[in-house]
């Protein structure tokens, strides 16, 4: 069976920095399981994904605006430190789950930290950077109605 809008695949990964160094990968840990045609990977990927089947490998580079976005500057702001007094592992790479206003959270990065700021970055750490994705297709398959209904692919054979 062919990748196309609906099936459910199932993909090796790696992805790597221009650089070649590994940012994350499916190796020695699950594969990745997504319900094609419905944003579940990286917006510049699926494209690529479409005719391919079961033992299809490639490598793709991806420009930031297909990959994770442009670096907008806006999200990197400064707090004061008293913020994270309950924090004792403080230090620049460290990621956190902030709250914003409207009570929704993301994933923020300390990018600085001084006597009396920590400067946090809601960016990706790879915003703004091209990337290059090693892809194995291991399988696919048609989606479930649940899935379809749900928007999303359940390894399983259950959401939970």
């Amino acid at each position: 069976m062919k990748i196309s809008k609906n099936t459910v695949v199932t993909l090796e990964y790696t992805l790597k920095d221009q650089n070649g160094e590994v940012w994350e990968t499916s190796q020695g840990d699950e594969p990745w399981v997504y319900l094609h045609g419905h944003g579940g990977i990286i917006p510049g990927l699926e494209p690529e994904l479409i005719g391919k089947q079961a033992g299809d490998k490639f490598s793709k580079t991806l420009e930031p605006e297909q990959a994770y976005g442009p670096y907008e500057p806006d999200l990197a702001n400064s707090v004061p430190r008293s913020a994270f007094v309950d924090i004792d592992n403080l230090a620049e790479g460290l990621r956190l789950s902030a709250q914003a206003e409207d009570g929704s959270t993301h994933t923020v990065t300390v990018t600085k930290v001084t006597e009396d700021t920590v400067t946090v970055d809601a960016n990706h750490p790879m915003a703004g950077q091209s990337v290059v994705v090693d892809v194995e297709v291991k399988d696919v398959r048609p989606a479930t109605p649940e899935e379809l209904s749900h928007g999303h692919a359940h390894a399983s054979g259950s959401c939970h």
